[in-house]
Protein backbone atom coordinates (compact mmCIF):
# COMPACT_ATOMS: atom_id res chain seq x y z
CA UNK A 1 0.00 0.00 0.00
CA UNK A 2 1.37 3.51 -0.73
CA UNK A 3 1.67 5.56 1.65
CA UNK A 4 0.23 9.39 1.74
CA UNK A 5 2.13 12.21 1.45
CA UNK A 6 3.67 13.77 4.59
CA UNK A 7 1.81 17.03 4.04
CA UNK A 8 -1.34 15.82 3.56
CA UNK A 9 -1.29 13.83 6.92
CA UNK A 10 -0.40 17.37 8.26
CA UNK A 11 -3.07 18.59 6.69
CA UNK A 12 -5.65 16.56 7.84
CA UNK A 13 -4.41 16.67 11.42
CA UNK A 14 -4.68 20.64 11.44
CA UNK A 15 -7.93 20.24 10.28
CA UNK A 16 -9.28 17.87 12.66
CA UNK A 17 -7.74 19.76 15.31
CA UNK A 18 -9.53 22.31 14.40
CA UNK A 19 -13.01 20.51 14.00
CA UNK A 20 -15.80 21.03 16.57
CA UNK A 21 -14.60 17.94 18.51
CA UNK A 22 -10.73 19.11 17.75
CA UNK A 23 -8.80 20.94 20.06
CA UNK A 24 -10.03 24.06 22.44
CA UNK A 25 -7.20 25.86 22.19
CA UNK A 26 -6.46 25.21 18.18
CA UNK A 27 -10.41 26.27 17.75
CA UNK A 28 -10.15 29.75 19.86
CA UNK A 29 -6.69 31.11 17.62
CA UNK A 30 -7.18 33.39 14.70
CA UNK A 31 -4.90 34.61 12.55
CA UNK A 32 -3.98 37.66 15.17
CA UNK A 33 -3.30 35.76 18.36
CA UNK A 34 -1.01 33.24 15.89
CA UNK A 35 0.99 36.10 14.19
CA UNK A 36 4.09 36.16 17.28
CA UNK A 37 4.11 32.55 16.80
CA UNK A 38 6.19 32.37 13.57
CA UNK A 39 8.67 35.18 14.32
CA UNK A 40 9.38 32.65 17.60
CA UNK A 41 9.89 29.69 15.31
CA UNK A 42 11.74 31.66 12.26
CA UNK A 43 14.35 32.34 16.20
CA UNK A 44 14.35 29.36 17.14
CA UNK A 45 15.49 28.06 13.59
CA UNK A 46 18.13 30.29 13.44
CA UNK A 47 19.33 29.06 17.03
CA UNK A 48 19.37 25.38 15.18
CA UNK A 49 20.66 26.46 12.31
CA UNK A 50 23.50 28.50 13.70
CA UNK A 51 24.34 25.52 15.91
CA UNK A 52 24.59 23.10 12.93
CA UNK A 53 21.97 20.67 14.34
CA UNK A 54 20.24 18.82 11.98
CA UNK A 55 17.76 17.21 14.24
CA UNK A 56 16.88 20.49 15.60
CA UNK A 57 16.55 22.31 12.21
CA UNK A 58 14.29 19.63 10.93
CA UNK A 59 12.23 20.18 13.82
CA UNK A 60 12.19 23.83 13.61
CA UNK A 61 11.24 23.57 10.01
CA UNK A 62 8.53 21.39 10.95
CA UNK A 63 7.28 23.94 13.65
CA UNK A 64 7.04 26.73 11.56
CA UNK A 65 5.53 24.72 8.70
CA UNK A 66 2.53 24.14 11.08
CA UNK A 67 1.97 28.00 11.36
CA UNK A 68 1.81 28.06 7.40
CA UNK A 69 -0.83 24.96 7.43
CA UNK A 70 -2.74 26.55 10.55
CA UNK A 71 -2.84 29.72 8.79
CA UNK A 72 -3.87 27.90 5.62
CA UNK A 73 -6.53 25.86 7.44
CA UNK A 74 -8.22 28.99 8.91
CA UNK A 75 -8.52 30.93 6.14
CA UNK A 76 -9.90 28.12 4.09
CA UNK A 77 -12.76 27.64 7.04
CA UNK A 78 -13.44 31.44 5.64
CA UNK A 79 -13.14 30.65 2.03
CA UNK A 80 -10.56 32.95 1.68
CA UNK A 81 -7.62 30.73 -0.10
CA UNK A 82 -5.75 27.07 1.41
CA UNK A 83 -2.73 25.80 1.22
CA UNK A 84 -3.14 24.18 -2.28
CA UNK A 85 -3.35 28.17 -3.36
CA UNK A 86 -0.03 29.61 -1.32
CA UNK A 87 1.93 26.71 -3.14
CA UNK A 88 0.60 27.46 -6.17
CA UNK A 89 1.32 30.76 -5.67
CA UNK A 90 4.66 30.74 -4.53
CA UNK A 91 5.51 27.78 -6.99
CA UNK A 92 3.82 30.34 -9.80
CA UNK A 93 6.25 33.50 -8.52
CA UNK A 94 10.14 31.32 -8.76
CA UNK A 95 9.50 30.04 -12.24
CA UNK A 96 8.09 34.23 -13.40
CA UNK A 97 10.99 35.44 -11.11
CA UNK A 98 13.69 33.28 -12.34
CA UNK A 99 13.72 33.62 -16.34
CA UNK A 100 17.67 32.98 -16.33
CA UNK A 101 16.31 29.20 -15.54
CA UNK A 102 12.70 28.44 -16.85
CA UNK A 103 13.05 31.34 -19.90
CA UNK A 104 15.41 32.73 -22.34
CA UNK A 105 16.87 35.02 -20.33
CA UNK A 106 20.88 35.38 -19.89
CA UNK A 107 22.57 36.54 -16.73
CA UNK A 108 26.24 36.68 -15.87
CA UNK A 109 26.22 37.42 -12.07
CA UNK A 110 24.24 37.61 -9.23
CA UNK A 111 24.00 41.42 -9.42
CA UNK A 112 21.65 40.99 -12.40
CA UNK A 113 19.43 38.25 -11.30
CA UNK A 114 18.41 40.48 -8.59
CA UNK A 115 17.86 43.44 -10.72
CA UNK A 116 15.91 41.27 -12.72
CA UNK A 117 13.66 40.22 -9.82
CA UNK A 118 13.36 43.63 -8.43
CA UNK A 119 11.83 44.42 -11.92
CA UNK A 120 9.89 41.68 -12.25
CA UNK A 121 8.28 42.11 -9.30
CA UNK A 122 8.17 46.04 -9.74
CA UNK A 123 5.76 44.96 -12.69
CA UNK A 124 3.74 42.33 -10.77
CA UNK A 125 2.71 45.19 -8.44
CA UNK A 126 1.86 47.68 -10.93
CA UNK A 127 -1.35 48.97 -11.24
CA UNK A 128 -2.39 47.53 -7.87
CA UNK A 129 -3.01 48.02 -4.22
CA UNK A 130 0.29 46.39 -3.89
CA UNK A 131 2.11 48.68 -5.89
CA UNK A 132 5.34 50.38 -4.74
CA UNK A 133 6.32 53.73 -5.80
CA UNK A 134 8.88 54.78 -3.43
CA UNK A 135 12.48 53.28 -3.09
CA UNK A 136 11.99 52.33 -0.02
CA UNK A 137 8.85 50.51 -0.18
CA UNK A 138 8.69 46.83 0.70
CA UNK A 139 10.44 46.81 4.40
CA UNK A 140 7.53 44.89 7.04
CA UNK A 141 7.31 47.32 9.76
CA UNK A 142 7.56 44.59 12.54
CA UNK A 143 11.19 43.80 11.76
CA UNK A 144 13.74 44.45 14.99
CA UNK A 145 14.67 47.94 15.06
CA UNK A 146 18.46 47.29 13.66
CA UNK A 147 17.18 44.73 10.86
CA UNK A 148 14.95 47.62 10.15
CA UNK A 149 17.28 50.30 9.79
CA UNK A 150 19.86 48.47 8.30
CA UNK A 151 17.31 47.43 5.33
CA UNK A 152 16.20 51.29 4.89
CA UNK A 153 19.67 52.00 4.55
CA UNK A 154 20.70 49.83 2.11
CA UNK A 155 17.41 50.63 0.18
CA UNK A 156 18.10 54.29 0.87
CA UNK A 157 21.85 53.56 -1.25
CA UNK A 158 20.59 51.59 -3.81
CA UNK A 159 18.32 54.64 -4.65
CA UNK A 160 21.11 56.66 -4.23
CA UNK A 161 19.51 59.11 -1.33
CA UNK A 162 22.64 58.07 0.77
CA UNK A 163 26.27 57.81 -0.28
CA UNK A 164 27.54 54.67 -0.68
CA UNK A 165 30.54 53.89 1.76
CA UNK A 166 34.16 51.62 0.83
CA UNK A 167 34.63 48.49 2.66
CA UNK A 168 35.79 48.39 6.21
CA UNK A 169 38.00 46.54 7.57
CA UNK A 170 37.82 43.80 10.46
CA UNK A 171 39.50 46.45 12.47
CA UNK A 172 36.68 48.75 11.84
CA UNK A 173 33.91 45.91 11.97
CA UNK A 174 34.73 44.95 15.62
CA UNK A 175 35.35 48.75 16.59
CA UNK A 176 31.49 49.21 15.27
CA UNK A 177 30.28 46.60 16.87
CA UNK A 178 31.80 47.45 20.73
CA UNK A 179 30.28 50.91 19.88
CA UNK A 180 27.06 49.65 19.04
CA UNK A 181 27.08 47.50 22.33
CA UNK A 182 28.00 50.43 24.43
CA UNK A 183 25.13 52.30 22.77
CA UNK A 184 22.42 49.83 23.62
CA UNK A 185 24.14 49.91 27.37
CA UNK A 186 24.72 53.44 27.39
CA UNK A 187 20.31 53.63 26.33
CA UNK A 188 19.69 51.14 28.84
CA UNK A 189 21.25 52.66 31.96
CA UNK A 190 19.33 55.73 31.76
CA UNK A 191 15.88 53.82 31.25
CA UNK A 192 15.43 54.10 27.87
CA UNK A 193 15.22 51.32 25.39
CA UNK A 194 17.82 51.26 22.38
CA UNK A 195 15.02 49.11 20.30
CA UNK A 196 12.53 52.07 20.24
CA UNK A 197 15.09 55.08 20.10
CA UNK A 198 16.22 53.56 17.02
CA UNK A 199 13.00 52.61 15.83
CA UNK A 200 12.05 56.26 15.96
CA UNK A 201 14.93 57.42 14.35
CA UNK A 202 14.53 55.06 11.24
CA UNK A 203 11.09 56.48 11.08
CA UNK A 204 12.57 60.37 10.83
CA UNK A 205 15.05 58.88 8.74
CA UNK A 206 12.71 57.49 6.28
CA UNK A 207 10.18 60.32 6.24
CA UNK A 208 13.14 62.70 5.33
CA UNK A 209 14.00 60.46 2.46
CA UNK A 210 10.72 59.79 0.84
CA UNK A 211 10.32 63.53 1.07
CA UNK A 212 13.61 63.90 -0.86
CA UNK A 213 13.14 61.34 -3.43
CA UNK A 214 10.40 64.20 -4.64
CA UNK A 215 13.24 66.40 -5.12
CA UNK A 216 15.51 67.14 -8.25
CA UNK A 217 18.74 66.16 -6.47
CA UNK A 218 19.99 62.70 -7.61
CA UNK A 219 22.39 62.57 -4.28
CA UNK A 220 21.52 62.50 -0.61
CA UNK A 221 23.14 62.78 2.52
CA UNK A 222 22.80 61.50 6.24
Amino acid sequence: MKKKPAIEDLLNVMSRLRSPTGCPWDREQDHRSLRFHAVEEVYELMDAIEARDDHEMAEELGDLLLQVVFHCQMAGERGAFDFEKVARTITDKLIRRHPHVFGEVKVKNVDQVWANWEQIKKAEKHGTKHERPSALDGIPKHLPALLRAEKLAKKARKAKLLAAKPGASKKAKAAVAKELFALAAYAQGRGWSAEELLRGEARRREKAWRQQETLPRPHGKL
